[in-house]
């Protein structure tokens, strides 16, 4: 039986788009995977990337959740270190008093921005340090049993917001093995210790109250087209894309730069972190998650639509759900 499938919306803001154009889309896609039967889609924090319009994530979600009726929304992740527990205890508490039983919290450690971004929200990297206390503390606030005498989150209190841990190291594998939490792996992009990390969740995972066993959601990229050759021309396309974002410090290379550095040590490091991408006519991407649920050991596969054009990857979403059972 065919995993749970879930989407990671990255929120792109394409070339010549606003932020607006982003959000539509958003809800455009949420509303056809609603109908195509994806069990959640999940919406990350980024701050100070031109890219990437999630940065307010809550009333990003709350935006979505208002124009869908069944699929599961929430933060893949909010990164706990930039706010107060109590804030996010709140603001998800406020989401899951207006859309009962739709809303999911992931939480991570990472800033999700750079030096000088961090300054601006009034953090420093230290900030990091306190995760796992602050994830107990938020977690009180959610059920009702503060960890902080006469500070309750309104709304927030008893709403029992499920949270779920994410990474991209072992640090968050083992986190999540202690408090019994679902641990969800970012190896969309960061591929290197998928493996290790669910084999130390899965073997140091200690039952809670959320959860009695271990839960993994693993992530990959996706592209599905109706021919190969298409959908290779969409990788390659999404390769010379993060080749600007990641190494372009602000300018855009042309088409024959960009294959130049994917041909460089820099260049190949960009290809490394899309090393688990299904890419192809919908028989081989079905084989290819097939082989990767395998592989990852998951509960759970959250995908991510690499193509960087808008019609493209809602045609993955759909030959992805057709192949998908």
């Amino acid at each position: 039986m065919a995993l749970p499938l879930s989407i990671l919306d990255l929120a792109h803001i394409g070339e010549g788009e606003t932020a607006g154009d982003s959000f539509a889309a958003s809800v455009a896609l949420a509303q056809r995977a609603e109908e195509l039967g994806y069990l959640r889609i999940w919406y990350a924090e980024h701050h100070n990337m031109s890219s990437i319009a999630s940065s307010a994530t809550s009333v990003l979600v709350a935006h979505v959740a208002a124009h869908t009726r069944t699929i599961r929304l929430g933060s893949g992740g909010v990164m706990l270190p930039n706010h107060s527990p109590l804030t996010i205890a709140e603001q998800f508490g406020t989401l899951e008093t207006l859309h009962p039983g739709r809303i999911d919290l992931g939480l991570g450690r990472a800033p999700g921005s750079d030096q000088q971004t961090m300054r601006a929200l009034r953090r420093t990297p230290s900030s990091a340090d306190s995760f796992p206390q602050d994830v107990l503390e938020l977690q009180g606030y959610l059920r009702g049993e503060s960890r902080i005498p006469g500070v309750d989150a309104t709304p927030g209190k008893g709403t029992n917001v499920p949270l779920y841990i994410l990474g991209s190291s072992l640090f968050g594998a083992q986190l999540a093995a202690a408090l019994g939490l679902p641990y969800a792996f970012a190896s969309h992009f960061a591929p290197t210790a998928l493996e290790e990390a669910v084999a130390i969740y899965r073997q140091e995972f200690k039952p809670s109250a959320q959860l009695d066993k271990p839960y993994v959601i693993a992530a990959l990229n996706v592209i599905a087209a109706e021919t190969t050759e298409e959908a290779q021309e969409q990788f390659l396309a999404s390769k010379r894309l993060r080749v600007s974002r990641f190494l372009g410090r602000g300018r855009a290379f042309t088409t024959e730069e960009a294959d130049m550095i994917l041909d460089s040590p820099a260049g190949q490091q960009i290809v490394q972190m899309a090393k688990y991408s299904a890419v192809g006519d919908p028989g081989e991407v079905k084989a290819y998650v097939e082989r990767f649920a395998e592989h990852s050991h998951a509960d759970e596969l959250i995908v991510a639509f690499a193509a960087p054009d808008r019609k493209a990857w809602m045609r993955s979403a759909e030959l992805l759900a057709e192949v998908h059972v």
